[in-house]
């Protein structure tokens, strides 16, 4: 049980996530959309302006893609098994995402408030209008550094503390950024975390000892 806990849970990640779970909710119980929103995205300034555009970045296919194939120069990994395990791990959050906001179609926040003043959006951030539930950017973080965390060593998983409050980092980003809700970003990284969590132990359990060759 021991051994199998450690390969499948680390606590620097997921307490982290739990607690972010219930605050989310009780901030939601609390104030609305609009006010979380206002809240975000009101309080601005440049060097917050800079850090959260490129802050974003850790949630798309242009880093997560790359660090992925980089950890693949590490022997321990030059194999079928976590060439295989990483496409689950990255991709079934990402299909479960997708197939949600085609089912919900809902506005993002510029489509709400793109004719009045007090909203903070710059030149260089993107122009986004429709499928804002959930968060793609918010999943794609959640999923990718809650992978990252189960190739950590033993003696370096705290270092899972990092790696949320990166994910977490994106989350804020998506809303600063006039991208996306509260609830957006809420519900992308729970899918994130939960569905990389199953496929981790459906390929522990099930498809390990098929993939052991290497390149």
């Amino acid at each position: 049980m021991g051994n199998r806990a450690k390969v499948l849970y680390n606590p620097y990640f997921y307490i982290p996530f739990l607690l972010w779970v219930a605050a989310g909710a009780a901030l939601m119980m609390v104030y609305s959309g609009i006010t979380l929103f206002t809240w975000i995205n009101g309080h601005y300034n440049p060097l917050l302006n800079a850090v959260m555009y490129y802050g974003t970045l850790m949630g798309q296919a242009e880093v997560i893609v790359p660090v992925l194939l980089a950890v693949m120069l590490l022997p321990k990994y030059r194999n079928w098994w976590y060439f295989s395990v990483a496409m689950a791990c990255n991709l079934l959050p990402m299909a479960v995402l997708h197939a949600l906001k085609s089912l919900y179609q809902k506005p993002r926040p510029l489509h709400y408030f793109e004719h009045t003043s007090w909203v903070h959006i710059m030149e260089p951030w993107d122009r986004l209008f429709e499928r804002s539930f959930p968060s793609g950017h918010s999943e794609g973080a959640f999923s990718f550094f809650c992978f990252l965390t189960f190739l950590l060593p033993q003696r370096y998983r705290a270092a899972g503390l990092l790696f949320f409050f990166l994910a977490l980092l994106v989350c804020y980003s998506r809303v600063y950024l006039t991208a996306h809700f509260f609830a957006d970003v809420y519900a992308g990284s729970i899918i994130g975390l939960t569905v990389s969590t199953i496929a981790w132990v459906v390929m522990n359990k099930y498809f390990k000892p098929k993939f052991k060759q290497t390149f």
